[in-house]
């Protein structure tokens, strides 16, 4: 049983990890426009900043799925949910589960491919920077082996224990019925 809570904790503590490094490229971004404004206003030329924020910008969206999904925060339509009864809604759980496991997991496997392919043949990015393009690659890669764990690991819980662990935000939700 101590095995199972390690696991829990290490799993929870990687969700919110991927969002705390989510929020630090949203913290680089802003740097990286402030730079740019700067360089602007001084009349100097600052290449690749652009390119970098899109990077950063992939970067933070990856990342942040799993910590949004554990949070509530993505988006779910559960009129359905709330009309039938419990035991059907908990297979219809499942069901959507099921198809974002599988669909995330595929996403990873050709993410694997893409970065991999990118190493390869030494892809740079078409801007100035020219960047090795499995970096920024690895970064979303990365996001979408957690997005794709998180839902793996959501799916197991409702199969066990009948309930997924996504936490609603009650307070959030009143804004928006």
């Amino acid at each position: 049983m101590a095995a199972l809570r390690g696991l829990r904790s290490a799993l929870d503590f990687t969700y919110l990890a991927a969002g705390v490094l989510a929020s630090l490229c949203l913290i680089a971004i802003l740097v990286l426009i402030v730079l740019q404004m700067l360089a602007r206003w001084i009349g100097e030329v600052a290449p690749g900043i652009p390119e970098y924020a899109g990077y950063f910008m992939a970067a933070a969206s990856f990342l942040a799925f799993a910590n949004a999904l554990n949070r509530g925060s993505h988006i779910r339509v559960s009129i359905l949910l709330n009309a039938v009864p419990p035991h059907i809604a908990r297979w219809i759980d499942v069901w959507c589960f099921a198809i974002g496991t599988a669909v995330m997991w595929y996403v990873v496997y050709y993410g694997w491919r893409f970065v991999n392919f990118s190493i390869m043949i030494n892809d740079i990015s078409q801007g100035q920077d020219r960047t090795p393009l499995w970096i920024p690659q690895s970064f979303m890669l990365l996001g979408a082996v957690i997005m794709a764990i998180a839902l793996t690991d959501h799916l197991i819980h409702l199969l066990f224990d009948g309930k997924h662990r996504i936490q609603r935000d009650l307070v959030d939700q009143s804004f928006g019925e």
